[in-house]
């Protein structure tokens, strides 16, 4: 066949739901051949079995090696990421009670959770006695502890909260990525860095070796 370029962006990290594994799950291929490009996601690049790690790292030069096989005259050009961690994910059918106790669970611990590290460091800090002094400097008779500096203080804590995690139940307010997302995803990252290089120093990265 004629010399043609094809271009692959490999992901950094996808799951699978299925042990099979093709280019298609792994990465992007554009070339100006449609009909190659399609032949190309086809190619079975590793199977899971049953009992085996759940997890592998694919290196590019796997994929490049595969793609060369079926096209000999074919230019290889790698756009992506140079080892692709797969998880195969079998998926089952959760009980929705399960899932409804853990959610309860889960809004419990951190509500309440929250509730408490908030007041002890109201506690750590003598905000009660902060804002009685300065009502009685302000207004010229002591406080009740019940004034508008706790009603206003309550509020604006219960605002700033919102507006710094961008949710208003299920909305954001703005579109940018909550701090929450944020740090998920460089959590994910850090992660899947380390998992590509214990495989690569355990010498477990399937590649064209």
């Amino acid at each position: 066949m004629a010399e043609v370029n094809i271009y692959v962006k490999a992901e950094k990290n996808i799951e699978v739901k299925l042990p099979e594994v093709f280019v298609d799950d792994i990465a992007r291929i554009y070339t100006a051949d449609t009909a190659v490009a399609e032949k190309i996601k086809a190619i079975k690049v590793y199977v899971f079995e049953e009992g085996e790690q759940r997890r592998q790292v694919v290196s590019i030069l796997k994929i490049i090696q595969l793609i060369e096989e079926n096209y000999p005259g074919a230019a290889v050009l790698s756009i992506g990421a140079a080892d692709t961690l797969i998880e195969w994910v079998q998926v089952k059918k959760n009980n929705m009670a399960a899932q409804i106790i853990k959610v309860i669970i889960a809004g419990g611990v951190s509500f309440f959770g929250t509730a408490f590290t908030i007041m002890a460091f109201h506690n750590d800090v003598s905000i009660n006695n902060v804002f009685s002094k300065f009502y009685e400097m302000v207004m010229g008779q002591p406080s009740n502890g019940y004034t508008v500096l706790e009603v206003a203080y309550s509020v604006g804590l219960a605002l700033g909260i919102i507006i710094f995690y961008n949710h208003i139940g299920g909305r954001r307010i703005t579109k940018d990525p909550t701090p929450i997302e944020v740090a998920i995803r460089n959590y994910e990252d850090d992660v899947n860095e380390a998992l590509i290089a214990t495989a690569d120093r355990e010498g477990t990265t399937i590649d064209n070796s």
